[in-house]
């Protein structure tokens, strides 16, 4: 246990006062005929399915779904549109403008970096060391009294590994400010999820989506697991409906489909483990980071070079090749059986 965290320290001073806008269906509760108290249009949407009403807004139906799935209390579960929702929340909650900072370990999710501009928080970055592993010594000294947030993405993104466990619980368990641990590719790790140990550590805040192994990133649903005390706070900050009717009800169809998804990601790791085998086999390709993810980091010769020549055979990938410790990098999403042979035959072409 981590006594050196109080979150009532860190919480800024405007939300601790802020009074949350209270919606028509936050008043209501339970269920009625005649609904007149929302203003809402009474005759309907010309949709098939009405979609007249305000939706739920702290979506209970899909939090209960979810809860079953994940075994994390409901109230410990946050909703946002896109994980990204949660990442800003947690600046404006946490971080005073220009006075607090937050530590990044580069390379890794850009949209940390983002929100911490868009919020006028500074950033201090500790590169992750040649191994792509936390460099502890570094991140400890980074660390002063207005240091509110650490980022950490395991498995990481762009690299696909999974950060070292004991160095996340080291940090956890000295650290005073909030832990945040992004596993939006947790599903494809050999590691298991820290959702189990959010009782241990009340500053950890865990980022999970539905936007990779379940396939919904037209959706933007994105998931926050902390305790209920800073999920609460998530809800005092959060837009009145901020997930629409329409993906709740799409979503709770979709968590019918566990087994579905659970084929998919052992397929996924297959055609990983397959696709890695035949990227080592080109003498162009100097490096292949072990990926815990539904992608592959490679270092190659003419990084750029072949980026433009797939792009000509219509196949995307994403160069990473100028982001610090990433220099001639692409990073390959694991795609379906025929993708993937398509890409490798590219890749020859390119290099015979």
């Amino acid at each position: 246990m981590n006594t050196s965290f109080n979150l009532n320290t860190l919480l800024r001073d405007n939300i601790k006062k802020l009074v949350p806008y209270s919606s028509a269906r936050d008043e209501f509760k339970g269920e009625a005929s005649v609904l007149l108290d929302a203003n809402e249009n009474a005759f309907g949407s010309p949709l098939a399915h009405h979609y007249n009403r305000y939706p739920d807004p702290l979506q209970h139906q899909v939090k209960h779904k979810l809860s079953a799935i994940k075994g994390v209390p409901v109230e410990n579960i946050f909703l946002g549109n896109g994980s990204d929702e949660a990442i800003d929340i947690l600046f404006r909650a946490f971080c005073r403008p220009q006075v607090d900072n937050v530590i990044l370990v580069p390379p890794t999710y850009g949209m940390y970096e983002v929100s911490a501009n868009i919020n006028d928080v500074p950033v201090r970055k500790v590169n992750l060391t040649k191994d792509f592993e936390l460099d502890m010594e570094n991140i400890a000294e980074a660390i002063d009294t207005n240091t509110k947030m650490i980022f950490i993405c395991s498995p990481n993104n762009p690299t696909g590994n999974s950060i070292n466990r004991k160095d996340i619980e080291t940090i956890l368990t000295y650290f005073p400010g909030i832990v945040v641990i992004d596993e939006a590719y947790i599903n494809y790790s050999k590691h298991k999820s820290f959702t189990q140990e959010l009782a241990e550590y009340p500053n950890l805040v865990i980022l999970q989506t539905l936007s990779k192994a379940w396939g919904l990133a037209a959706l933007r649903l994105g998931m926050a697991f902390a305790s209920k005390e800073i999920i609460a706070i998530f809800n005092k900050i959060k837009p009145p409906y901020n997930i629409n009717q329409a993906t709740q009800e799409l979503v709770l169809e979709a968590l019918n489909g566990v087994d579905v998804v659970n084929e998919w990601i052992k397929e996924v790791v297959v055609q990983r483990d397959k696709l890695t085998e035949q990227l080592e086999k080109f003498e162009q390709i100097y490096h292949i980071t072990p990926s815990d993810a539904n992608f592959i980091l490679v270092k190659l010769q003419e990084p750029r070079a072949l980026y433009t020549f797939l792009v000509s055979k219509g196949i995307i990938v994403r160069d990473r090749s100028k982001v610090e410790l990433c220099e001639g990098c692409l990073r390959i999403t694991v795609g379906t059986p025929d993708e993937n042979r398509n890409l490798i035959s590219a890749l020859q072409q390119f290099y015979k």
